[in-house]
């Protein structure tokens, strides 16, 4: 989309998927939830995380509005809100993996 037809609401919403990427559980939860709905007990194993972290990171990612709460019985599932952030997250993933792989660690970019 060419920047002169970007609104603000585009801005915030690449904002708040940049925030939620901006952190290494939450971008863990968006890309598990690509491939499949998940329950946070798994996603919290799965990323190595304490319950309680998911919890929070879960409740910022409904807060962005990036993912929605299935509610089954006593659990709760979790998947992403809208299909095309699959296929938004699977593009970017092609993307990032032809930058430099050593420009930015995790303490911040290098590239400056």
């Amino acid at each position: 989309m060419p920047a002169a037809t970007a609104t603000l609401s585009h801005t915030a919403a690449l904002s708040r998927l940049g925030h939620a990427l901006g952190d290494p559980t939450r971008a863990g939860v968006l890309l598990a939830l690509r491939e499949a709905p998940a329950y946070p007990s798994d996603l919290a194993d799965d990323l190595g995380v304490s319950r309680q972290v998911m919890s929070n990171q879960l409740a910022c990612l409904r807060g962005c509005g990036l993912i929605e709460a299935m509610p089954e019985g006593r659990r709760t599932g979790y998947r992403l809100a809208d299909e095309h952030l699959a296929a938004a997250l699977d593009e970017l993933l092609r993307v990032t993996l032809r930058v430099e792989p050593d420009c930015c660690d995790g303490d911040g970019c290098s590239c400056a």
